[in-house]
């Protein structure tokens, strides 16, 4: 093939592709115009209809109004509620150990029974214990005794201060012997450290234990804890003290009240989730540690606009939508917030009400004159109602 054929076949190719451009491609008037070359758009593409390119142009120049489709936009609210999964714990839970060796000698409680604090839950053998304390009982009634004679034999000088104070040094010791014989009489009996509910007794009487273990667990389910996980967008709205509601998983009919308690000070990096304690009354003693729960609460939220997926168009700088204003399209930037089954909610200069193009997109420019679809009836039905 000659050289000027193919340069000639190549221009063809040019014009075809560039015209084609103009013609499929909805931003490329947009571009001409930063680009200076209005007359481009104006011109009918050659593979269009006479009829619909002076259409198309007309409606480009704002000579004659396209028809269009628009939606009004509305406004929602995103992160106006959290919605978790927590697993709830007793308000306190506590093991409870002997402080010694010995013979498990009664328990006196049972499994399920509620204990006050300080109640005596078992006791040990104690009959080493009870030797000890007599033995420090007449070790203290001795050196009383002693002090008694070494100051009565001091009143006749027959005694030296010194000896006196020596006998008070070994009746402070004997006072201190007895108290320690004492205690560990006394630690004999297990005594319950919190106000609780007795669980299942792991240990029988007649057992030898040592101080590692377990003679009984109590839980204190007078509230119940509630750890949840937070996603890290609602951590700087989570504060102590929020109200929430918590609904037990396993039956969901019943929703119980409570309150922020605790904030963990960091966010996990491997979950980017903040851990939150939440805090419920639990008079009625219905619930129990180790339960699910739903946690729901309730914030103020951020309110964007929201318009139809099929406005939302894509243009060299971005993303965009046609706005009818004054029946005159705009081109107004958006940016995507977030993306629903039936609406996209935008961040952009557009406010409830707002009419926005779904359809006839494609035939839309910046200060082109739209009609809306149907309104040409409507206008008719209002001037023959008049």
């Amino acid at each position: 093939m000659a050289a000027w054929k193919q340069i000639l076949f190549a221009l063809v190719v040019l014009v075809v592709a560039a015209v084609a451009w103009l013609r499929f491609y909805p931003g490329a008037p947009d571009v001409l115009a930063r680009w200076g070359i209005d007359w481009a758009y104006a011109a009918p593409p050659p593979a269009a209809s006479g009829a619909a390119s002076a259409r198309q142009a007309d409606g480009r120049n704002g000579n004659q109004r396209v028809n269009v489709v628009a939606l009004a936009a509305t406004l929602a609210v995103i992160n106006d509620r959290l919605q978790a999964i927590g697993t709830g714990r007793a308000n306190a839970s506590v093991t409870v150990n002997p402080y010694s060796s010995g013979r498990l000698a009664e328990l006196l409680v049972e499994s399920g029974s509620h204990v006050d604090k300080g109640q005596i839950l078992a006791t040990l053998d104690s009959e080493t214990e009870v030797i000890s304390q007599d033995r420090a009982k007449l070790a203290l009634q001795d050196a009383q005794s002693k002090l008694d004679r070494v100051k009565s034999l001091r009143a006749s000088n027959a005694a030296t201060p010194v000896a006196v104070a020596d006998a008070e040094v070994v009746l402070a010791g004997a006072k201190l012997a007895l108290q320690d014989a004492e205690l560990a009489l006394q630690r004999r009996s297990i005594l319950a450290p919190i106000a609780g509910t007795v669980g299942i007794l792991p240990i029988s009487a007649g057992n030898y234990v040592t101080n590692q273990s377990a003679i009984a667990t109590l839980d204190d389910r007078s509230s119940i804890l509630v750890d949840f996980l937070v996603p890290e967008r609602f951590a700087a709205a989570v504060k102590v003290g929020a109200q929430l509601t918590a609904t037990p998983i396993a039956n969901p009919s019943n929703a119980y009240s409570g309150t922020v308690s605790a904030i963990d000070n960091h966010i996990d990096e491997k979950s980017r989730t903040l851990l939150v304690k939440a805090k419920i009354a639990n008079p009625a003693d219905s619930l129990r540690a180790g339960m699910s729960f739903g946690i729901t609460m309730k914030f103020p939220g951020q309110t964007y606009p929201a318009v139809s997926p099929l406005a939302i168009l894509w243009g060299s700088d971005g993303a965009y939508v046609w706005q009818i204003e004054d029946g005159k399209a705009r081109r107004i930037p958006v940016r995507i917030i977030q993306r629903n089954t039936e609406t996209v909610l935008i961040d952009a200069e557009i406010d409830s009400g707002d009419m926005v193009v779904t359809e006839g997109t494609q035939s839309v420019s910046e200060g082109g004159a739209v009609r809306l679809a149907g309104e040409e009836q409507r206008a008719a039905d209002a001037a023959q109602g008049s």
